[in-house]
């Protein structure tokens, strides 16, 4: 059974989202705005334009997120980790996730485990763990 990781925005849930399809190679699958809701009750605390929920594809799996409502908290406790399929691709989409990064735990290097590997927070919160085994592999 898949795991299906749930993020929380702070009112750029459409617009990261969107990001990390675009850099990851990945599909919007669906985007729900509180506009969309049938009713007041059902609504959100924000405005329109608030996304309820909403997914994208990445190689297979589903990453979905919504706005937090007024209740947004920064992540903790987790990283969203990602193995780039060369070196090339590493570099690529380092610089585009780690543009205007809130925090850098780890910048990008070599570590035992793998040729390259960083740790940070994105602009818009989230964690992220990017590496690329290259000749590290285990086989």
């Amino acid at each position: 059974m898949p795991i299906t990781p749930y993020l929380f925005f702070n009112g750029n849930c459409l617009e990261a989202m969107t990001h990390y399809a675009d850099v990851l190679g990945g599909t919007v699958v669906g985007v729900v705005r509180n506009s969309d809701a049938p009713d007041p009750q059902s609504r959100m605390p924000g405005g329109d334009d608030q996304i309820l929920n909403m997914g994208i594809t990445i190689d297979g799996g589903l990453v979905m997120a919504s706005d937090a409502g007024g209740m947004y908290s920064e992540p903790q406790g987790f990283a969203i980790s990602f193995d780039a399929p060369s070196l090339a691709e590493f570099d690529r989409i380092h610089a585009a996730l780690a543009k205007d990064a809130r925090a850098v735990a780890m910048a990008p290097a070599e570590t035992f485990w793998a040729d390259r590997f960083a740790m940070f927070t994105d602009r818009y919160g989230t964690p992220w763990m990017l590496g690329f085994a290259g000749s590290k592999r285990e086989q």
